[in-house]
């Protein structure tokens, strides 16, 4: 176990202090409320984007359904009105004018028809129009929400991300001149124990598991040289003996 000036002991409880500050506020940022908000935006955008293509495609068959309804009845009108001029003549023979007048029964009941089957396709193509405004409206409303929640994202990271900096700074500055075999050794530990490699001993107890060591450990780091670098026999922790606190 190497051996480390005191006070270099005691510093390493602020370096582990401001480790444990950098990694709250990871993950603050890995966390932030903006982002999970942005999951479900993200989510909703996406399915009312399907929704507005399938609407869009519904929207320019049934468009294109009215324009041939709207032919087919433009060409039974077109030779109604060809027959009713040649009848309104009246050229051609009795025979003629009988079929003619047959004719126009039949093309006015076949306009008819097309008439109807016409305003039904117009009647489905104005509802899926109103439905696919309303999409549109609804999937603009969504973009704009979904901007104001990155904004709020955006400015979560900054705030993190500038006390990050502030702590880092402050870290290295507390690192600095420590003996570099006890970082070495916190660094280690701190990467094996989840980010804590040192914890102070209060009376018995260690800081970093809480656990308060057995009598007989705890007689045998009170007896180690204060130079001495011990570690908490229960989780491995570089245990900082701390001053005795005055009797009154």
């Amino acid at each position: 176990m190497p051996n480390a000036p005191v006070a270099d002991q005691q510093r390493l409880l602020d370096v582990q202090a401001l480790d444990t500050r950098l990694d709250q506020l990871t993950h603050k940022r890995r966390t932030l409320p903006a982002l999970a908000r942005l999951v479900e935006l993200d989510s909703q955008v996406s399915d009312l984007h399907t929704a507005l293509v399938t609407s869009r495609t519904a929207v320019e068959d049934l468009r294109r359904e009215v324009r041939k309804a709207e032919t087919d009845v433009e060409q039974v009108r077109g030779r109604a009105v060809r027959d009713q001029q040649r009848l309104d003549a009246g050229q051609g023979s009795a025979k003629d004018m009988q079929a003619l007048t047959s004719e126009l029964t039949s093309l006015a009941r076949r306009q008819a028809e097309l008439e109807e089957v016409e305003l039904e396709v117009m009647e489905r193509l104005e509802a899926h129009e109103t439905a696919l405004a309303e999409l549109t409206s609804a999937h603009t409303a969504l973009i704009d929400q979904k901007s104001v929640v990155e904004a709020e994202r955006d400015a979560g990271f900054a705030e993190v991300d500038a006390e990050a900096t502030r702590v880092r700074n402050e870290r290295e500055t507390a690192v600095a001149g420590l003996d570099e075999a006890l970082v070495a050794l916190y660094e280690r530990l701190r990467g094996q124990l989840g980010g804590s490699g040192a914890a102070a001993l209060r009376g018995r107890r260690c800081e970093g598991c809480r656990l308060e060591l057995n009598p007989l450990d705890l007689d045998v780091i009170r007896k180690k040289p204060a130079e001495a670098v011990v570690r908490c026999e229960e989780c491995g922790r570089i245990l900082v003996r701390l001053p005795e606190p005055a009797k009154g």
